[in-house]
């Protein structure tokens, strides 16, 4: 998994921070149009200017500008979704979502210029200084676990945090109305994580919203300076109006006093706000119930004066910044409500606020509607399996669907000069901007678009919601470039972007990523839904380029061999250089990296794309399509072929080729640390000894006939315990490999060497399943490994979620303990389909 990159990989050359910091200027326009464009033109002008002055204004620096040019230019092939497709006059209720999975909870439109809010909270005078005050998901603040309990990717949501002796639920739900998307309300309800608690804490909630341009937000002051509401007005959203209500008790309606504080002021920029709210929170105020004793506790210490907001011109064209605080002893419950104005026009004034009882009712309908659907779509009850496994099927599919986010910016691409490993000092160019709707690996570890995980994760969300894979499909297509290059990790707008290192922000054009959005497409073929065929239809040219770059830049060094192209060097510190762009990092491939290699993987990726693009040509009745597919598909899968390149005969298993030697290690040499060090027998040409999940791909993507002489002893392997077979799921590494556990660099850890991951042992149950419904010999066998590798997988994972209350990256092959980030519900979310045998 690319991923692996943000820890691991070198840093690029100095130009990737030039136009790292060019980006976060940002445009002036985002719409696509003006200076964004404008932007991203100057940016490959001064790239060709550069690149001109090196190569000595020869005749090759047409090649180069055309090159430049390409890599910035968006594909020319008609949109695969309809224009303005997620916009409230298109897709009124999805405009509205909570799309920033990087905060524990806050909400936005699918705007390049979206209206947003969020939560903050904090518990007062637990430590010396200023409290902790929690905004967004990380890794190691303590917080957790937390996640979607229900989440219907659309309508509404429930989640639980627990933060030390807190347990905080937020909950939204959205009612439709008018035309900007219609109202929606939270309730957040904090309680104390021990029941019979004596020394109740005293809580502050932070709710704000946040503009990001010439938008209006005119606060409304009630008695004591209490914030009555804010009113507002966007050209997207017309007449608008927040309200916090007072707090509560949890589940009733008896009034709680609370102390409220605000602060007003222009945007900071949506990276700087926590840091904002923490500097200000430097004054000591006093939380007065009446008939108690004083607490006190720091607070904002805000006006909202217009002119008290900041420095005399502060701001201009950024935005602003209005967040209330409101203090007070657990348990409560507090409401926030936000009220389009179109929801109240022609006679619609009288609609009933979405809070009190309303708001529990609906909230409950809608918890009642999800539960029902659930079982409907996926039959955990039916199948058997108990009340605590449905819980995590639920969990499963709602924190992949809570981690749907909605990106916008420009991307940092390195132009693909055509000549690999040269040496042309080429800086790295701004992308045109553009919209992206996609799920998340990780909330607190990888808060953006990952291409590879996209595929897998939209498996889960179509069985759920096919109209959302359609709007991901979509959008992740409109980021195709002339060439039909999609890049594999997608670094848009300011909050993303704060998040990734400037040296880890580029994406190179010669780098491809497992095409998996090709899996869910697979799954529209099967499934027969018209507005399926019609997505596929308006998405085939678009399909089809993607591919056939795929095809052509990855070409290997014989016909029908593919290479992945970005292997990292031979460096002294590496003990096997990684392949980022296969997806699978450090699982170890030839140990001297060469255009002579044949990567398998890539191969039966490759073969895969031809299958499904094929068949999707036949139905769609593209006859110069299917012409040029059809052989190339038959071609990938004749088994004469894929034994003639990479039938190991000596490993007994298909396998990599290339310039290899097992004789590498690590050995310590001071002052350098680790370094590797290569024996005999020196490197030559061979098939190289690493059996894993690259060597069952053929099986893995049900390439193999049921009757192939291969099948056998590829499950003699995947069901040994000395190779691949685990308690806990299979390894991605045999216990018999040298490279088993082997850390990559003195400070590079195993990551693909060993550990179980959920996505490979998906594939692997559905091929399973495949295979042992299909007449040939190994038909009972295979149904047999299918029922022994689901009940390990599905049982360690439900294990782990009860220890820890987390999905995980991975899982040890070992002892089956999480390991990795968490939470990450983006392809561990498989564990769900897994339960329902869906493959």
């Amino acid at each position: 998994m690319a991923r692996g990159e943000r820890r691991r990989r070198g840093a690029p050359a100095d130009g990737a921070r030039t136009a790292e910091r060019a980006a976060r200027g940002g445009p002036a326009r985002r719409d696509g149009r003006g200076s964004s464009a404008r932007g991203a033109a100057r940016g490959a002008a001064l790239a060709v200017l550069v690149l001109s002055l090196v190569l000595g204004l020869s005749g090759s620096w047409l090649l180069a500008w055309h090159r430049v040019r390409r890599a910035v230019t968006l594909h020319s092939a008609p949109p695969a979704l309809p224009p303005d497709s997620s916009s409230a006059a298109v897709a009124p209720d999805l405009f509205w979502g909570t799309y920033r999975p990087h905060v524990y909870f806050g909400m936005k439109t699918r705007s390049p210029r979206p209206l947003l809010t969020g939560l903050m909270w904090a518990q007062q005078g637990t430590t010396p200084g200023t409290p902790k005050l929690r905004h967004t998901c990380e890794q190691g603040d303590g917080v957790g676990p937390y996640g979607w309990e229900l989440h219907d990717g659309v309508s509404f949501g429930r989640q639980h945090i627990q933060d030390g002796a807190l347990k905080l639920t937020t909950e939204f739900v959205k009612r439709p109305g008018g035309q900007h998307g219609g109202d929606w309300s939270w309730r957040v309800t904090v309680e104390p994580q021990a029941s019979g608690t004596s020394a109740l804490p005293l809580v502050s909630l932070f709710f704000y919203v946040v503009t990001d341009g010439k938008e209006v937000l005119v606060p409304e002051v009630g008695a004591k300076g209490q914030l009555k509401f804010i009113s507002g007005h966007t050209s997207e959203l017309g007449d608008f109006r927040f309200t916090l209500l007072a707090p509560t008790g949890p589940g009733d309606a008896t009034p709680k006093y609370g102390s409220y504080n605000v602060f007003w002021s222009s945007n900071p920029g949506l990276p700087l706000l926590t840091e904002m709210v923490k500097s200000r929170l430097n004054s000591w105020f006093q939380h007065r119930p009446p008939g108690a004793s004083p607490e006190r506790y720091l607070g904002l210490p805000g006006s909202l004066k217009w002119e008290d907001r900041g420095p005399s011109g502060q701001g201009q064209g950024q935005g602003q910044f209005l967040i209330q605080q409101v203090t007070l002893k657990v348990p409560f419950s507090v409401e926030f409500v936000f009220e389009s104005g179109s929801a109240r026009a022609g006679g619609s004034q009288a609609l009933e606020q979405l809070a009190g009882t309303v708001l529990t009712q609906t909230l409950e309908n809608h918890a009642e509607t999800f539960r029902k659907r659930f079982e409907k779509t996926f039959g955990l009850k039916e199948k058997g399996l108990s009340p605590e496994e449905q819980a995590l099927g639920q969990a499963a599919l709602s924190g992949l669907l809570g981690g749907i986010g909605y990106f916008y910016g420009q991307g940092l691409v390195l132009p693909d000069m055509g000549v690999e490993g040269s040496e042309q000092k080429v800086d790295p160019v701004l992308f045109p901007p553009v919209p992206l709707f996609t799920a998340v690996p990780s909330r607190s570890f990888f808060p953006r678009g990952f291409l590879w995980d996209e595929g897998f994760h939209q498996l889960v969300v179509q069985r759920w919601d096919p109209r959302l894979s359609r709007e991901a499909l979509g959008h992740w297509l409109g980021l195709l470039n002339a060439d039909g290059w999609i890049g594999r990790e997608q670094v848009l707008g300011d909050e993303a972007r704060a998040r990734v290192p400037p040296e880890f922000l580029v994406q190179r054009t010669a780098h491809a990523n497992p095409p998996t959005l090709l899996l869910p497409v697979a799954h529209m073929l099967e499934g027969g839904d018209p507005a399926d065929f019609a997505f596929l239809r308006r998405a085939f040219p678009r399909l089809r380029a993607w591919f056939s770059w795929l095809h052509q830049s990855q070409a290997g060094p014989v016909p029908l061999s593919y290479r992945w192209r970005g292997r990292d060097p031979a460096l002294p510190t590496l003990l096997n250089p990684k392949t980022l762009p296969s997806g699978l990092d450090d699982y170890p491939r030839a140990s001297h990296p060469s255009a002579t290699e044949r990567h398998l993987d890539l191969r039966c990726w490759v073969a895969l794309g031809a299958r499904v693009l094929t068949r999707l040509a036949e139905l769609l009745g593209e006859a110069e399509a299917a012409a040029e597919l059809g052989p190339l598909a038959v071609s990938l899968e004749a088994e004469e072929s894929l034994d003639e390149l990479h039938w190991a005969p000596e490993l007994g298993v298909f396998a990599d080729f290339g310039n290899h030697t097992k004789a590498v290690q690590l050995k310590p040499r001071p002052p350098q640390g680790l370094v590797r060090v290569v024996g005999r027998p020196h490197p030559h040409l061979q098939y190289v000894d690493a059996l894993g999940y690259v060597s069952l791909f053929p099986f893995l993507l049900r390439l193999l006939d049921p009757n192939s002489s291969r099948l056998g002893p590829l499950l003699d392997v995947l069901a040994d315990s000395r190779h691949l077979w685990s308690p806990f799921g299979l390894r991605s590494l045999a216990a018999s490999s040298p490279f088993y556990s082997q850390r990559n660099s003195e400070h590079d850890p195993p990551y693909w060497r060993g550990a179980v991951w959920l996505n490979i042992n998906y594939l692997a149950l559905g091929a399973l399943h495949h295979y042992g419904h299909l007449e040939g010999p190994h038909q009972a066998r295979a149904a047999k490994l299918h029922r022994e590798l689901r009940a390990n997988l599905v049982s360690n994972v439900w294990r782990q979620y009860q220890a820890t209350g987390f999905l995980w990256e991975q899982y040890s092959d070992r002892d089956g303990r999480g390991m990795g980030c968490r939470p990450f519900q983006g392809w561990t979310s498989l564990v769900l389909l897994a339960m329902a045998k869906d493959y």
